[in-house]
């Protein structure tokens, strides 16, 4: 895990070695200090000058220059070091997850995924910064202070040995009962942002059931089992401050009972005022150090169960991989299916998709057509290789797509979902997704052939307007055609339009399946529609029933032969659904 981890370091390294170096340094000044202090104390009752006392004075207060510079060296730097590498995690995190597959991130969950990216990194952070910095500088201050505690008050020092124990055995336990609890709230947490992911993009479902409060009250139950396990973790950590202050005041009043007896009654032989007052600072020193490493501790505690989950992403290894020797160059728009079958989960307890034997021409427009739920977007997932073919193979343009690079078959293979994405941005922005060295003419060829060129150009700012996050400023159907836009522009062997003009009538619909035909002629298009007249001019249509292939024929032929397709015909055009484009 700290390998893992280490690797996000990087350009920060030198930070990160000079924040302990510094810290290092402004421990030394802090344990000569009072070493310098108690020799003063000494002069002074000796009867020293003026010009000792100011010499003692001007070493003091360079001294705590020194340390007060080499201290604030030291915070920059540590700062510095884990804000970068906090970063450098981030951006860790995100490149790895732009590489998994719907596989991946259907393991992890996308509010998981979140969680991690945010909290943990946090917790990590904080973690990291106390590493650096405190981590060293407790160690060093305990042990420099119980080597001059040991100078200045000899046996009188072994006090400090007889708190270890009693606060190692109290940390032990503490982490003891506290990983666990840390280990199950995360957890929570991660549920608890799917709870808000899910509401706010159900928002207009929410207000229009008026569930606001339902969702409320729901949400309040997660927030409350977070909250319980969070308030059972701090109450045991709680117990780690009162343990150290009873340590600090039990050697507290050890020092100063027993110190000032021997000084009284060795009247300063044995130990003079000066040595018990630096043995006082001495002994606060060490105890604060313990108290300040319980804390490194407790953080660590916590941060530790946040650094497993994400090195969990970092070393997940995306499901689809390019092979060795990978095809670059896509022959042509020819989709073969041959024998597949394929499930989702390997526990899952029956294939999405079932014996999928299908041929597909280049240049072929294939209508598919089915009922909820017959696996129609799970077949067209296997073309791009979102997923991989459980058995059989799935090979476009006469190469299987497991011997293709990856980049190299998804260039060539435009998918547009019926719930496609926008992004924020102005349109031509977005529409360069599809290709980024795209012209305005370029842009404004696709546009029209998607039938998206009309609307935008009634827009004040035209290609210009800026189109919010998730589009949600324009119609579903103004954003279902400028995905198709965006799709065309990539220039494809194969188009896919997955229920992708759902939310265009009929007459827009019909004009852009003519423009298909007229303007791309050899790249391959695969219409999965619920509406029969998005299909029934197409050279070949598919019925898809409980994840297999039911028929596959032409508008009449199947009309003829397949009862399911007839049953979807006669239902649509006794609601009207098909007079439009009779």
């Amino acid at each position: 895990m700290i390998k893992t981890l280490a690797k996000s370091i990087r350009e920060f390294k030198k930070p990160s070695l000079l924040a302990p170096i510094f810290v290092s340094l402004e421990v030394v000044m802090e344990c000569i200090i009072p070493f310098v202090i108690a020799n003063l104390v000494n002069e002074i009752k000796n009867g020293c000058s003026m010009g000792e006392l100011l010499r003692y004075g001007a070493l003091l207060v360079a001294m705590a220059v020194l340390s007060l510079t080499f201290g604030a060296m030291a915070g920059s730097y540590c700062a510095t070091a884990s804000c970068g590498f906090a970063r450098n995690l981030r951006k860790d995190m995100f490149y790895k997850i732009q590489d998994y597959s719907f596989e991946n991130i259907d393991k992890f969950s996308v509010s998981s995924l979140v969680t991690r990216l945010t909290t943990d990194i946090t917790n990590v952070q904080l973690a990291y910064m106390m590493i650096v910095r405190t981590a060293i500088r407790c160690p060093l201050m305990l042990v420099f202070s119980f080597v001059m505690g040991f100078v200045m008050g000899g046996r009188m020092a072994l006090i400090f040995l007889a708190t270890i124990p009693i606060l190692g055995i109290g940390l032990i336990v503490v982490i003891r009962k506290t990983m666990p609890l840390f280990r199950r709230v995360f957890k929570k947490y991660d549920a608890l942002n799917s709870s808000i992911q899910e509401n706010i993009r159900g928002m207009r479902v929410v207000k229009a059931y008026v569930r606001e409060d339902y969702e409320k009250k729901k949400f309040n139950a997660a927030a409350e089992d977070v909250k319980n396990d969070f308030t059972r973790a701090e109450r045991i950590l709680a117990f780690n401050n009162p343990l150290m202050q009873f340590c600090v005041y039990g050697v507290m009043i050890f020092v100063m009972t027993f110190g000032s007896y021997t000084v009284i009654t060795s009247r300063g032989l044995a130990l003079d005022v000066g040595q018990m007052s630096s043995l006082l600072t001495y002994s606060f020193q060490i105890l604060m150090s313990l108290m300040m490493l319980s804390m490194v501790f407790v953080m660590i505690t916590m941060a530790a169960e946040s650094a497993e989950r994400i090195v969990e992403v970092l070393t997940e290894e995306s499901t689809l991989q390019s092979p060795p020797d990978a095809v670059e160059t896509v022959k042509d728009g020819s989709i073969d299916f041959d024998h597949v079958s394929f499930k989702y989960s390997k526990k899952a307890a029956r294939m999405a998709l079932s014996h999928i034997d299908l041929h597909i021409r280049s240049g072929e427009i294939i209508g598919v057509i089915g009922g909820t739920g017959s696996s129609k977007s799970s077949l067209i997932q296997l073309i791009p290789r979102l997923y991989d073919a459980t058995e059989g193979a799935v090979r476009v343009g006469g190469v299987d797509v497991r011997d293709y690079d990856l980049t190299a078959l998804r260039n060539q293979v435009a998918v547009v979902l019926q719930k496609n994405e926008l992004f924020s941005g102005t349109i031509k922005d977005n529409l360069r997704w599809g290709n980024k060295d795209a012209t305005d003419e370029e842009l404004e060829a696709a546009c029209r052939m998607a039938q998206a060129d009309e609307f935008i150009q009634r827009f004040p700012q035209k290609y210009d307007t800026y189109i919010e996050q998730g589009g949600t400023n324009v119609s579903g159907g103004q954003k279902q055609r400028l995905c198709i836009a965006r799709a065309l522009l990539k220039k494809p062997k194969i188009l896919i339009l997955d229920d992708s003009t759902s939310a265009v009538d009929t007459r827009t619909d019909a004009l852009i399946r003519q423009a298909f035909r007229r303007y791309i002629p050899e790249t391959t298009k695969i219409i999965i529609a619920q509406r029969i007249a998005s299909v029934q001019d197409a050279d070949r249509i598919v019925v898809m029933d409980g994840g297999a292939v039911s028929a596959v024929g032409t508008h009449e032929e199947l009309l003829k032969t397949s009862e399911i397709y007839r049953e979807v015909y006669t239902s649509q055009n006794k609601a009207g659904g098909d007079k439009d484009a009779q």
